[in-house]
C-alpha cells in the first residue's frame, strides 16, 4: 500500500501555538517501524494549475505570493511564511498522489492532509487549500482525459469538525456526492450543508457513534445506488477520541478502529477505491492521536491486503 508524507515540510509557529505540528513526523516514524508493508513517497507539491481546480487563482496567488492579510491569516490560524505555502502545496500533492494509487491499487493514504475548512476563495481552522477538493476535481480531469468517462466521486468525512469548505466547493457539483459525520455543537458554528450530514450530540460514545455511523453509510449507499461512485476520499480524523482537546466527543481507540474497519468494509465489498486523509487530531497526549491515526492506517492496510488478494484470485 502506498502512503504519501509531508512532514519535514514545517511551520515556523509560534511559541505556545496549539496546533500539534509534530504529529506528523511521530506518525511516520511509527509507520516506518510498525507497518513495513506500506510504501512511503514524499508528497510532491500542488501546481498553480492543480490548485486553480478547486481555488479561486486570486487566493492562490495570495498565498504562494505572501499576499494574505491579517485578517485572512488569522483566520487560517497560521501565520504567512515560504514555509507555509510549501507545506500547503505539499499536503494537496499528497491526496493527489493518493487518489491516483487507490485507483490503481484500491486503497492509499496521505499522511496529513483533510484540509476540508478551506473555501474556494479563503482558508479557514488551520486549511490553508482543500486537498481533497482538488484532488477530486484532478482524478475527474484525469480519468476523462484516459478514458473519456465521467468519474463519480464520493468524500466521507468522519473528522470531529463539520467539513464545511469541502460541501461549499461541491454545493452545486452531482458529480461529487458530501457526507459529513461530525459533532453538532463544535467548530464550524455555521455549518455549510453537505449532501449528507449527520449530527452528533457532545459526549456520544463509541456504540452510540457507530450506529450512527452504521445508519449514515445506509444513507449514503442508497441515495448513491443508480450512480455509485468510482472513487472515494475518506477523511478519518482522530479528534472524535476521547483524550482530544477540541473533539468534544468520547470514543476510544478501539471504537475508531471499527468505525475505519466499517467504512474500509463497505467499500471494498463494493469495489470502490479509498483514497485516505487523516485530518484533526489534538489529543492532550500526542501519542494518542498519532496512535488513532496508526490504527487507521493499520485497517487501510489490511483492506489493501484483501483488495490484492481479490485481484490474484481468477
Amino acid at each position: 500500500m502506498q502512503a504519501f508524507y509531508s512532514d519535514h515540510f514545517v511551520l515556523p509557529l509560534p511559541p505556545g501555538h496549539r496546533f500539534p505540528m509534530g504529529k506528523y513526523a511521530l506518525l511516520r516514524a511509527r509507520v516506518e517501524a510498525e507497518l513495513p508493508g506500506l510504501r512511503l513517497h514524499e508528497a510532491q507539491p500542488a501546481t498553480d494549475g492543480e490548485l486553480a481546480l478547486a481555488h479561486e487563482p486570486a487566493y492562490v496567488n495570495a498565498v504562494a505570493e505572501g499576499w494574505l492579510t491579517p485578517a485572512q491569516q488569522r483566520e487560517i490560524g497560521f501565520p504567512w511564511s515560504p514555509a507555509m505555502a510549501e507545506r500547503a502545496r505539499r499536503s494537496v500533492g499528497a491526496t493527489i498522489g493518493a487518489a491516483r494509487a487507490a485507483l490503481a491499487e484500491g486503497v492509499a493514504a496521505n499522511l496529513a492532509g483533510g484540509t476540508h475548512h478551506a473555501y474556494a476563495g479563503k482558508g479557514s481552522g488551520y486549511c490553508v487549500f482543500n486537498d481533497v477538493a482538488v484532488a477530486a476535481r484532478l482524478m475527474q480531469a484525469e480519468w476523462h482525459r484516459h478514458r473519456r468517462e465521467l468519474l463519480r466521486v464520493a468524500v466521507i468525512d468522519l473528522d470531529v469538525h463539520q467539513g464545511n469548505g469541502t460541501a461549499a466547493i461541491f454545493r452545486d457539483d452531482p458529480t461529487v456526492f458530501t457526507f459529513s459525520m461530525h459533532c453538532e455543537k463544535n467548530f464550524p458554528f455555521r455549518k455549510e450543508p453537505s449532501d449528507l450530514d449527520v449530527d452528533l450530540p457532545e459526549g456520544c460514545r463509541d456504540e452510540a457513534y457507530l450506529a450512527a455511523l452504521d445508519d449514515g453509510l445506509h444513507q449514503f449507499w442508497r441515495r448513491q445506488a443508480q450512480r455509485p461512485p468510482g472513487l472515494v476520499f475518506y477523511v478519518a480524523g482522530a479528534d472524535p477520541h476521547e483524550g482530544d482537546r477540541l473533539g468534544r466527543l468520547k470514543l476510544t481507540t478501539e471504537g475508531l478502529a471499527e468505525r475505519d474497519r466499517r467504512v474500509l468494509a463497505a467499500l471494498r465489498a463494493r469495489r470502490v477505491p479509498a483514497a485516505l486523509s487523516m485530518a484533526g487530531g489534538y489529543g492532550r497526549r500526542i501519542e494518542d492521536t498519532v496512535g488513532v491515526q496508526l490504527g487507521t492506517l493499520s485497517q487501510a492496510w489490511q483492506s489493501w491486503q484483501a483488495w490484492a488478494s481479490d485481484n490474484r484470485r481468477p
